[in-house]
């Protein structure tokens, strides 16, 4: 009987054992994750002052697969106004942890400078527009002014520091519609639009233009002014709109800005610029 219990003693004492033994590993293993594997943002040093926002990020890909393209700042201030303002930019995915630097725009310079900005509550999301992940970061007005003015790294020390690969993955796959008015092959400028707008085939329709005399011109559709002009997400930078209306449309490396200043009268050809766009991303609005 005694020998019995003590068996039973051994076994009992044996699976407490086991069973702290598992809980420890498994608090271990959340502080271990809690500490080193959650979501990381990394305020760096712009190369230049002003728009641009530069950032390094680091996330668990293994565990959340994705291709992080967007960086976007939200601002809350219930005491100012507006109350919220939103500051938004797509750029070449990652699939791993990267560093980069991205021109916001001058919208983040009036983010910066909005009313009682120090007490408001900023947002950082950065995020995964194809894969519908997001990662966010909380932090007061005052807080994110510090990081962006005390922040000493660059994007390239960053990347030597943790050793990246900097080479982009592709974008990803864009259906295109076919065009028939697109030429095979402009001297420096690649794929083009052929049509009698675009300053590089005037003289293809130099002819045509002559032929109609005066009635075609009477018959020409009247333009209109309009009151705004913007481009959404998803620019493939094919050119075509800065083709078609270059005092309007400037086609950077990555995205399509609408110049300062530009004039709205012509509503005919930013239309026709509209039209034009392979993905259309080009929004205006009527004057009036």
């Amino acid at each position: 009987m005694s020998t019995s219990l003590i068996a039973m003693g051994i076994a009992l004492f044996l699976v407490l054992n086991l069973v702290i033994g598992l809980a420890v590993v498994s608090l271990l293993t959340g502080a271990f994750e809690t500490l080193f594997g959650k979501p990381r943002l990394a305020f760096l040093k712009a190369s230049q002052s002003g728009n641009t926002f530069a950032f390094g990020f680091k996330w668990n890909s293994a565990k959340e697969p994705a291709r992080i393209d967007m960086i976007k700042v939200r601002m809350f201030n219930p005491f100012g106004s507006p109350t919220q303002i939103e500051v938004s930019k797509t750029f070449e995915p990652f699939s791993s942890t990267f560093a980069t630097e991205v021109d916001m725009g001058p919208a983040l310079i009036s983010l910066l400078g909005h009313q009682n900005f120090d007490n408001a509550s900023v947002l950082v999301e950065v995020s995964s527009r194809k894969d519908g992940i997001s990662f966010q970061f909380d932090m007061k007005g005052v807080k994110f002014k510090k990081l962006i003015a005390q922040a000493s790294t660059t994007v390239k020390e960053y990347v030597a520091k943790n050793k990246l690969d900097v080479v982009k993955t592709s974008k990803p796959p864009i259906d295109i519609p076919i065009r028939s008015f697109i030429a095979d092959t402009v001297p420096g400028k690649g794929p083009a639009l052929k049509i009698a707008t675009n300053p590089v085939f005037a003289g293809d329709f130099a002819g045509a233009a002559a032929g109609a005399g005066a009635g075609a011109a009477a018959e020409k559709a009247p333009t209109f002014p309009i009151s705004k002009v913007w481009i959404e997400p998803g620019c493939i930078v094919c050119n075509a709109c800065e083709d078609i209306y270059p005092e309007v449309f400037e086609v950077t490396s990555d995205t399509c800005l609408i110049r300062a200043g530009a004039p709205l009268d012509d509503g005919l050809r930013v239309q026709e610029a509209a039209e034009a766009c392979p993905v259309e991303v080009i929004k205006f609005t009527k004057a009036g």
